[in-house]
């Protein structure tokens, strides 16, 4: 705790950890894997969804199949604005709601963000500002940030969209590919307390990769994470390497159920 400050800031921390939830150690690895996977997922649209509309619409209009470049193209006509000015100002508009969804009650702050953006929304399509495939894909972008359950995380993915829509109306798919290869050249260099903050990617740790992008079962974690353990790595003394058996039969199981 910092200045007075009521949180609490956990050392080191790494790029898996902001993808990691309490309610994930609950459920049936299936399960938390399932969910551990769709973050990711979301984090990839939540980064890079528009910019890659903002490029495919500017630069690569090939990428489209004709039907559905027919529509977006039908949608566009007298849109005023070119598709990176369209969606700055639904992104703009959109970051303005939610801010002032946090600042207000927390009744009304949620169904102010909600109608909000779809009253803005509808009004902005209706008076030919934008077109309707935009808003779609603001709206799925703002969803997608939604999923992550570290809001630190988060405003870092929303302070990046913008910077990928100016590379992708700039240079197209080179460009969002240049920022992706440059973002993960910063990630890797950067260390949380002499720890790599991609760690267990970069360098890979196979033995922490059971707990990055899949949850492996409890009963597979007998090793301490290598980031927070110095020599003593066993999480107990005589840690159980095997998977938990098949409980033996009753004996007395078949004269019972006669």
């Amino acid at each position: 705790m910092i200045d007075g400050t009521p949180f609490v800031l956990i050392v080191p921390a790494v790029f898996s950890q902001f993808f990691q939830a309490a309610e994930d150690y609950y459920h049936r690895f299936i399960v938390a894997s399932t969910i551990r996977m769709i973050r990711y997922f979301a984090f990839a649209l939540g980064l890079l969804t528009p910019s890659f509309y903002i490029a495919i619409t500017t630069f690569h209009q090939e990428m489209f199949p004709t039907p559905l470049l027919i529509s977006v193209a039908a949608q566009r006509e007298g849109i005023p604005f070119p598709a990176f000015i369209e969606a700055l100002i639904m992104e703009v508009t959109f970051e303005i709601l939610r801010e002032a969804g946090i600042r207000m009650p927390r009744a009304v702050g949620s169904a102010v963000t909600v109608v909000g953006g779809l009253v803005i929304g509808q009004a902005a399509v209706e008076a030919g500002i934008v077109s309707g495939v935009m808003v779609i894909v603001v709206s799925l972008t703002a969803i997608s940030n939604l999923i992550n359950p570290t809001y630190n995380s988060a405003n870092s993915v929303r302070f990046l969209r913008f910077v990928f829509m100016f590379l992708g109306a700039t240079f197209g798919l080179y460009g969002i590919s240049l920022g992706v290869y440059a973002l993960i050249l910063h990630l890797c260099s950067l260390r949380s307390f002499g720890v790599p903050y991609m760690t267990p990617f970069a360098p890979i740790n196979m033995q922490q990769m059971k707990d990055a992008v899949v949850r492996f079962p409890l009963w597979s974690f007998f090793k301490r994470p290598t980031i927070i353990t110095g020599d003593d790595t066993e999480r107990q003394k005589k840690p159980n390497k095997e998977r938990p058996k098949k409980p033996k039969q009753n004996k007395n199981y078949r004269s019972v159920k006669r």
